[in-house]
């Protein structure tokens, strides 16, 4: 039969072959060289035998017959079925042919009456000409039909006897024939034997009919042994055997569907064009049949699909995609249950080269997904979300686009299904954040995934672990008395997921311990793109507010990158860096204080045990905290302290950092935390701090921003009126910190209106080391004076009744300046003081310039004593570094 055309005809020929009987090519294909010998008779015998050598077996097969007709028709069928070169006389083909399947029948030992035999043979002898049987391939491809009379002698010559054997259910000599074209000519080493062989087995199936699906599987499985023939003839002969096996068998091919697509699958990458062109026709064959039919064994063929589909051959993966396509376009075929089996292999062919390939894979994904979509309920999201995060990191952007688009869906239809494997979803998704307009689309589509996956972060994940603890108790006494297992408490994923019931019966778990290490790991490469530091502070702030409890088991080893980003060059990074790290410090959750020893015993090395304090009790009900935790309250939680200790040692050991980012950080933590307990907390520090140089710098840093910041407009008006206890205390704490330069000790005092103080300071300074940096300070406070925020100052110069000593600070101030253009401007603001001879009144009845009822309270004595102790030590380390840089010189010299 031709292939291709819908009307079943008799096994074609090769087009390269004179037009002449199918039958005929059929039957002198098998027997153009066997050997044939008539044996003499036996002695003690009174029959004939005739032996059949075969080339594959090489076994003698022999039959006796009646000697009264026999003889006869043996000599009369090998006489018309010997090749043309063996006598002179010329004998068509189709004669030849018809002798030729006498004697087939005859040689084989089919039980046939002699008589009946030799009947057939003459009359298909003389009733069969060339005319009436030869058909060319043209015609046969053309789908020529041959008229009824010559129709009927094709078929008596071409299946005739076979089909009277299926009339008569004679089942063991259809086998015989079949085995017989099987073994010893499909499978022969002799190539024209094969492809006799394979042309009969597909007449056999045409004489089948109906029935040859009780013998498909004798019938294909020598066909597809030859579809590994390294002649590519023979291997189209094999597809187009194949061919008419499946046309006529239809739907009884499909129990067999798995190996006729292992084997259309490497006809599918056959370098040859003819056999590729003849395996698409059967392939095409076969998908109609497999869209007809309702009996489908999806299960069975899964996995030869999933085997299949990691072909690198482009033809193979284009022929997968195919089938994918059929078979997802078929109703009664539900290919979404087995997704997870194939999708991996999906996405490797969509970075195939070619592009109708990438195009039809492209198809393929976006049909799934459409259906997803539809029927999110039956979808096994879980199975395939790591096959997503694998190639959500691709490098073919294509790959990338489309597995993070799959992955923006899941998240937002599976919702906290995903949550287990957020730790590799953020592996996928943070570091395409960072990309450039090159991959816009991939950055957007990145930026919703990260925003979708965070807003599943719920409150309830903080307490789910002590829940899920206390369940397990109560639930195991009930278990232990039943004796068996629960199986509708089995949280495992099933596509009843969305279902209200099952929502309640399933937990989702936060895997929290991996998404902390994920960003821990992005926040300590350096490389890390500057949109992906912020998107991961995001989600450690995200954390700590919602679940602060499990958070803070991880702040110990969280704490050093945290510090260490606020040398970022992006001010935006230090901004996210400073509101995790405000929030450390301040959320309830961080308080450590009052556990006792008995809980520490099960404590692991190197971790904290948290104890978390009522929040009701801490917060009122106007300031409270509430679900996001806002940490502008001034409630300090434990970490407070420490933070303010590794920040000051991150100031001290990059200097650089203190002097570019040291202002706008501490600004920026007033604004987050309370101001007060930054500068107490900071005082104190410094109050202990051995680097006497770096005390001294990081107090002019502090006192600058006190003094110029508008984020401490409220704390320097607290600091202006020393009305209360708290403003006095804070007073003194800065005070003795503060002392650690004296410039801005005076410019305190200032701020603070103890002008006596100040004056009494500035005659100290006489017995100081001034130095150039001294007189630089002295400069900066000069200009300072003049700024807005002294502006009360100034006008406070106008009544010198009542604040003598600020005009005799200042003039201290000028007589230690040189002559330079801050001398000359504080010249030219006192020279506006009126009445200058009230300078000399007597002090003893002026007023000391002090404001508020609880001045009295600071000894300013003590003060002014903790200020020489203080700058004694100063001198004696600047002793220390001038003998120490004295000796290294004197080394360089030697």
């Amino acid at each position: 039969m031709a292939l291709g055309t819908e009307q079943v005809y008799a096994p074609g020929t090769n087009p390269a072959q004179p037009a002449f009987s199918v039958l005929g090519v059929f039957l002198s294909l098998i027997f153009r060289n066997p050997v044939w010998e008539e044996c003499e008779e036996e002695e003690g015998k009174s029959q004939p035998v005739v032996q059949i050598h075969g080339f594959r077996s090489g076994k003698t097969h022999h039959r006796t017959s009646p000697a009264a007709s026999l003889p006869c028709l043996w000599h009369q069928a090998r006489t018309y079925a010997l090749p043309l070169s063996s006598g002179s006389k010329r004998i068509f083909p189709t004669v030849r042919a018809a002798g030729t399947w006498c004697l087939l029948l005859a040689g084989a030992g089919l039980e046939m009456e002699p008589f009946a035999l030799k009947q057939q043979f003459v009359r298909a002898c003389r009733a069969v000409t060339v005319g009436d049987l030869s058909f060319g391939v043209g015609r046969a491809r053309r789908g020529c039909v041959m008229s009824p009379g010559r129709k009927g002698a094709a078929a008596l010559l071409r299946a005739g006897l076979v089909r009277e054997f299926v009339a008569q259910a004679k089942t063991s000599q259809i086998k015989h024939v079949i085995q017989i074209l099987s073994q010893e000519f499909a499978l022969s080493l002799h190539p024209h034997s094969r492809k006799g062989g394979l042309i009969g087995l597909a007449a056999c199936s045409i004489a089948l009919g109906k029935d040859s699906g009780l013998y498909l599987k004798e019938l294909i499985e020598p066909v597809l042994t030859c579809f590994n023939d390294a002649d590519s003839r023979l291997r189209y002969y094999a597809c187009e055997a194949l061919y008419n096996i499946v046309k006529v068998a239809r739907g009884s091919v499909l129990p067999h569907f798995d190996v006729l697509f292992d084997g259309l699958s490497r006809l599918a990458a056959d370098p040859d064009p003819n056999v590729k062109s003849g395996s698409e026709l059967l392939d095409r064959l076969l998908k109609d049949i497999v869209t007809e039919s309702n009996q489908f064994d999806l299960v069975s063929f899964i996995p030869l699909l999933r085997e299949r589909i990691y072909s690198n051959n482009q033809y193979a993966r284009q022929f997968i995609i195919s089938w994918i396509l059929v078979l997802e376009s078929v109703p009664d075929i539900n290919l979404l249950d087995y997704l997870p089996e194939i999708l991996d292999g999906l996405f490797q062919i969509l970075g195939d080269n070619n592009k109708e390939i990438r195009k039809m894979c492209e198809m393929a994904l976006g049909e799934f997904l459409k259906e997803i979509k539809k029927n999110p309920s039956s979808v096994k999201f879980a199975e395939m979300a790591n096959i997503l995060v694998i190639h959500c990191q691709a490098a073919d952007d294509l790959i990338q686009l489309t597995a993070m688009c799959w992955m923006r869906e899941f998240i937002q239809l599976a919702g906290r299904v995903m949550l287990p494997y957020s730790s590799g979803i953020l592996t996928a998704v943070l570091p395409c954040l960072s990309y450039d307009d090159r991959k816009k689309n991939i950055k957007q589509v990145a930026n919703v995934c990260n925003q979708s996956l965070m807003k599943l972060v719920i409150p309830e994940d903080d307490e789910m672990d002590e829940a899920r603890q206390l369940t397990t108790i109560l639930a195991e006494p009930t278990s232990a008395s039943s004796g068996f297992l629960d199986v509708s408490s089995d949280s495992s994923f099933s596509g009843s997921v969305f279902t209200a019931s099952s929502c309640e019966r399933t937990q989702v778990t936060l895997n929290l311990d991996g998404i902390v290490q994920v960003l821990d790991c992005h926040l300590h490469d350096t490389s890390t793109g500057m949109m992906t530091r912020i998107a991961v502070l995001k989600w450690l702030y995200h954390l700590y507010i919602k679940t602060p409890r499990k958070m803070f088991r991880h702040t110990d080893s969280l704490l050093p990158n945290l510090l260490r980003t606020l040398s970022d060059e992006s001010d935006e990074v230090i901004l996210k860096d400073l509101e995790v790290l405000a929030e450390i410090a301040s959320s309830p959750a961080g308080q450590t204080e009052g556990r006792g020893a008995s809980d520490s015993s099960d404590v692991q090395p190197n971790l904290v045990e948290l104890q978390v304090p009522d929040r009701a009790g801490q917060l009122s009900s106007s300031g409270m905290k509430g679900l996001e935790c806002s940490p502008s309250t001034p409630t300090m939680n434990s970490y407070f302290h420490k933070f303010m200790i590794n920040l000051l040692k991150r100031f001290s050991s990059e200097r650089k950092l203190l002097e570019a980012r040291g202002p706008f950080i501490i600004r920026q933590l007033c604004l987050l935390l309370n101001a007060e307990n930054i500068f107490h907390s900071m005082a104190d520090i410094l109050l202990r701090e051995e680097d006497l140089k770096f005390a001294s710098t990081m107090v002019h840093t502090l006192n600058t921003i006190l003094l110029t910041s508008s984020e401490l407009f409220q704390l320097r008006n607290q600091l202006k009126e020393l009305k209360t206890p708290e403003s006095c205390n804070l007073f003194c704490c800065l005070y003795r910190s503060w002392c650690h330069n004296p410039v801005t000790t005076v410019s305190l005092c200032f701020l603070t209106q103890n002008y006596k103080h100040a004056y009494d300071l500035i005659q100290k300074f006489g017995d100081l080391d001034v130095t150039v940096d001294f007189l630089t300070e002295v400069d900066k406070l000069v200009q300072l004076i003049e700024c807005p925020i002294f502006t009360y100052l100034r006008l406070q110069m106008l009544d010198v009744k009542k604040n003598p000593y600020l005009i005799k600070a200042l003039y201290g101030l000028l007589m230690l300046l040189p002559q330079s253009s801050a001398f000359q401007l504080l010249s030219h603001r006192l020279q506006c003081v009126p009445n200058p001879e009230l300078l000399q009144m007597d002090s003893t009845k002026a007023t000391t310039g002090l404001r508020g009822t609880s001045v009295s309270n600071i000894n300013y004595t003590e003060l002014l004593q903790h200020f020489e102790k203080v700058q004694n030590k100063h001198l004696e380390a600047r002793h220390q570094r001038a003998g120490q840089a004295e000796q290294l010189d004197r080394r360089v010299v030697l």
